[in-house]
């Protein structure tokens, strides 16, 4: 199983890094791209429908301002899209948000909290523990070593 994560631009790239790290803490390869829904749709088209061929079965994007990266992805695969709307400079991300959750019926697109990517990758992670024994295996220890150390918190 391998994970494909898009954003819109390089600015984005201190967001989607957490979803970079998750992945490698679960040893799931991972391609990475940047790519424009606006600047290079013929792009994204691209690379939105020949991801399955490659071998990719989620793909997280993130984005922020208008966000239509995580739609226009969705609306070029039956793959799996789960949204990251990032915070950029008007409204906080609530604007990227609201783009990624009103999706039009057909097209869906699983979102997370504002520049929520490391939730993001763990949804993938979940995804892909449901075939995959020893992916499970390690989300069930991750889950338990979490619990762990709130268990063991003291104030």
């Amino acid at each position: 199983m391998k994970v494909g994560i898009v954003m819109g631009s390089t600015s984005d790239l201190d967001v989607m890094s957490a979803a970079f790290t998750t992945l490698e803490e679960f040893g799931i390869p991972y391609e990475k791209r940047v790519i424009s829904a606006h600047r290079a749709p013929a792009l994204l088209s691209e690379w939105a429908s020949t991801a399955k061929s490659r071998g990719i079965d989620i793909i997280i994007a993130g984005a922020g301002g208008a966000a239509h990266l995580p739609g226009v992805t969705a609306a070029m695969t039956t793959l799996p899209v789960i949204g990251v709307p990032i915070s950029g400079k008007a409204f906080g991300g609530l604007d990227s948000l609201l783009s990624m959750v009103q999706m039009p019926s057909g097209i869906p697109v699983a979102t997370v909290a504002v520049n929520g990517a490391k939730n993001a990758a763990l949804l993938a992670v979940s995804i892909i523990a449901l075939s995959d024994r020893e992916i499970s295996e390690k989300l069930d220890n991750f889950r338990r070593i979490q619990t762990e150390k709130i268990v063991q918190t003291q104030i």
